[in-house]
């Protein structure tokens, strides 16, 4: 699979970066989580905590998923709508 962005994908995950976690709501600069990687339009907004937290992250125990009751799709949607209205 090819690793290389297009300058379109490179856009839409530096406006992805640029929003608020889609989980907490920490304001951005977030990283963006890919739901499947090579998969550059299905990237989600998230805070270092909410991504890659030990405990809280989604690479971790996922607490902060659990306690507001989300997981990635629902992470995507957020993104998504916040992406319309900005």
């Amino acid at each position: 699979m090819n690793n290389k962005f297009t300058s379109k994908q490179r856009a839409h995950i530096q406006r992805v970066k640029e929003l608020p976690c889609s989980v907490c709501d920490a304001p951005g600069p977030s990283d963006a989580h890919h739901i499947k990687q090579h998969r550059q339009y299905t990237v989600v907004a998230l805070c270092k905590d909410c991504h890659q937290g030990p405990v809280m992250g989604w690479h971790g125990q996922k607490r902060m998923w659990a306690i507001t009751k989300m997981d990635e799709l629902d992470a995507l949607d957020v993104t998504i709508e916040r992406l319309q209205n900005s």
